[in-house]
């Protein structure tokens, strides 16, 4: 079974910073494109981030709203994915999701899922 494992996450305030960490089992995790997906209360999921996977490492997309201030990493031989959360405003506040598959072209449906970890930005 696929299985999508998430942790990290935690109260911060404003400009300070988390790392997010997936997990991902049951799948070709190499060949798998792995986004990070976040919903925060009373809005609809926003895709953040994707790592693809090509012969060069992978490209790394992110959408605007946390371009410069995100990083995606993921580290093949261990199954994982990251998230590194810098500059962290309240409007960052969301329950952050691991996908595999590419967030970035296709819609939330065809993506496989894991339960979320919580990021609250407050002070």
């Amino acid at each position: 079974d696929v299985q999508l494992l998430e942790t990290g996450g935690g109260l911060v305030q404003p400009g300070g910073s988390l790392q997010l960490r997936c997990l991902g089992v049951g799948f070709p995790f190499r060949g798998s494109a792995m986004s990070w997906i976040r919903q925060a209360p009373g809005k609809s999921p926003e895709w953040v981030a994707v790592h693809t996977t090509n012969s060069d490492g992978g490209d790394r997309y992110y959408a605007d709203s946390v371009k410069g201030r995100f990083t995606i990493s993921r580290d093949n031989d261990k199954n994982m994915v990251y998230l590194q959360l810098n500059d962290l405003k309240t409007e960052d506040t969301a329950m952050y999701t691991c996908a595999q598959g590419n967030g970035r072209v296709l819609p939330l449906a065809a993506l496989r899922l894991g339960q979320g970890t919580q990021v609250t930005v407050s002070s």
